[in-house]
């Protein structure tokens, strides 16, 4: 059991679950989360790829702007965490083909 598991985070990841498309996340993130909150996530997991990459620190902060903190975090979930951050990222990997883009080149 995770320390923030309980019957609404189970409600929200289901609800999270059960959004059919790119459009409804957006919608559903639009409301949910400030545009920083948003940012911030999708900044993690791209930090979180580039490590699994092989991407060192100073590549990331240049790249990302990422603090060398967050990095550190990502690297000890990656490394000691649940796997949340590898199973997303390989799952991700599988559904983007060459040329179809990243998912948060949709909606520009």
């Amino acid at each position: 059991m995770y320390k923030y598991q309980s019957e609404s985070t189970d409600r929200l990841f289901r609800a999270i679950l059960g959004l059919g498309s790119l459009e409804e996340c957006y919608a559903f993130f639009d409301d949910l989360c400030t545009i920083k909150e948003i940012k911030d996530m999708a900044q993690r997991l791209e930090g979180a790829s580039m490590l699994l990459d092989g991407a060192n620190y100073q590549t990331i902060c240049a790249k990302l702007g990422l603090s060398t903190a967050t990095i550190s975090r990502i690297s000890r979930c990656l490394n000691y965490g649940s796997g949340g951050y590898a199973a997303a990222i390989e799952r991700l990997g599988k559904e983007e083909t060459p040329g179809e883009g990243k998912p948060e080149d949709a909606g520009k």
